[in-house]
């Protein structure tokens, strides 16, 4: 199966280089390239792309907005959007990734990583390092408190999936959570995959922002 991929961003030069790293990867096609958010926007209605890697910063609609819209849309199959940024933790990444976003990558991700991530998000893994999605969360959950709704929310959740969800929010993998509770890595995926269905979540990221949000995890000090 071929990948079809859009590119936002509203510099030429890193769009181009994006165009064509991509396009020269097999089993990837860029249907779309867009140079600001309302571009993105409509593309991703006409050309149906499975992965959107959108800049963050674009005029006339910021890649943030473009993300909400087009996550906003109710259809069967929303394309993996992963955010470009130039920054390493960025209030904007983390608002992206709590609307739905798979992730982020910073624009000078090496060319090989950037082609992994994107089969990456295809095949419903984890984007980001568990230790990267770590520290972007903790740097920004350290100037926000835990909110009472959203603790209660995760009161749907049994005892084991709440225990999962705060390993999750750690950034632990499946095979690490396996071996902290004694289960199979195949019994974890699916208590994740019972989590974000009863919380409404549409990607890893985002239960790893439920769960600081709530107080489950409390960021370090450091």
């Amino acid at each position: 199966m071929t990948i079809r991929v859009l590119v936002a961003d509203d510099q030429p030069l890193v769009r181009a280089g994006l165009v064509a790293l991509l396009n020269a990867a097999p089993g990837i096609e860029v249907v779309a390239d867009a140079a600001n958010g309302l571009e993105a926007v409509a593309m991703t209605l006409d050309s149906r792309p499975d992965v959107v890697l959108m800049d963050v910063r674009m005029p006339d609609l910021d890649g943030l907005s473009a993300t909400r819209q087009i996550l906003s849309r109710d259809e069967e199959q929303s394309p993996r959007i992963i955010i470009l940024t130039t920054f390493d933790v960025s209030e904007y990444v983390y608002t992206s990734l709590r609307e739905g976003a798979v992730g982020f990558l910073l624009k000078d991700t090496p060319a090989d990583r950037i082609v992994a991530a994107v089969h990456s998000v295809v095949a419903g893994d984890v984007l980001l390092s568990p230790r990267i999605t770590r520290r972007l969360i903790e740097n920004f959950a350290q100037h926000h408190r835990p909110s009472k709704y959203r603790r209660n929310h995760l009161s749907s959740l049994t005892s084991r999936e709440t225990e999962v969800l705060h390993f999750v929010g750690q950034g632990l993998s499946n095979n690490e959570i396996a071996e902290r509770l004694t289960l199979s890595a195949e019994t974890v995926k699916t208590h994740v995959k019972r989590i974000m269905g009863k919380l409404e979540l549409t990607s890893r990221a985002q239960a790893v922002v439920v769960a600081y949000e709530s107080g489950l995890v409390v960021p370090s000090a450091e």
